[in-house]
Parts: C-alpha cells; structure tokens; sequence
C-alpha cells in the first residue's frame, strides 16, 4: 500500500506540472526547476530508514550531477530553434546528456569524489 501511495503522488506531481507548462511555459519552468522528485526521494528514504547518511550522500550526488544535466535545458532549445524534429532534438539533447554525465563521473572519479 504504501508503494502504491509513493507512486500515486509522484504521479499526481508530473501530472499537474503537465498541465501548468501547457497554460505557461513560465509557472511550468519554474515548478519544473524545484528539486521536487528529490525532496520526495528524500522524504521516502528518511520515512523507511532513517538513515540521514544516506539521504546526505545521495543530496550531494545529485548536486554533483546537475551540472551535466544542464546540458538537455541548453541544448534542447537550441536544436528546436534550428527547426530541427522534436524527437530528433529530444534524442541527440539526452544522447548529450548521457555524454556529459560519463564525462562528470570520470572527473569525479580522477578527482576521488564517490557518489
């Protein structure tokens, strides 16, 4: 049951971030921006462990990667501004994507930072 809790709120979360971004497009980046999955993750870590250590790790990683993670929010636009499919777009944005987080964890790794 609470599984199903979990994935109903989450559900419910992208739902209406949907459909704000379709009414504006500054409200829908402005909730899209809010570390909300994350703040979720970390409210159901902490509710079935209590492991704080955990949840701090886990915080610092996702601080780490969201710095490669930028590169969809730059990208994406910029091909779509170039007239270029959305799918297209979308897939070379996230191939980019991928490319820049196994650069981020080689740097992380050279630098011994673990995440």
């Amino acid at each position: 049951m609470y599984y199903v809790l979990k994935i109903l709120l989450s559900s419910v979360l992208l739902a209406m971030l949907s459909e704000i971004a379709k009414r504006s497009s500054f409200w829908g980046a402005i909730f899209a921006s809010l570390p909300t999955m994350s703040i979720f993750a970390f409210v159901w870590i902490f509710l079935e462990t209590k492991n704080t250590v955990n949840i701090a790790q886990l915080s610092l990683g996702i601080a780490w990667l969201v710095v490669p993670s930028l590169i969809l929010f730059v990208l994406f636009p910029i091909l779509l501004g170039k007239s270029i499919n959305f799918w297209l777009a979308l897939l070379l944005s996230s191939a980019a994507t991928v490319i820049g987080y196994v650069l981020m964890l080689r740097i992380l790794k050279m630098m011994n930072i673990s995440i």
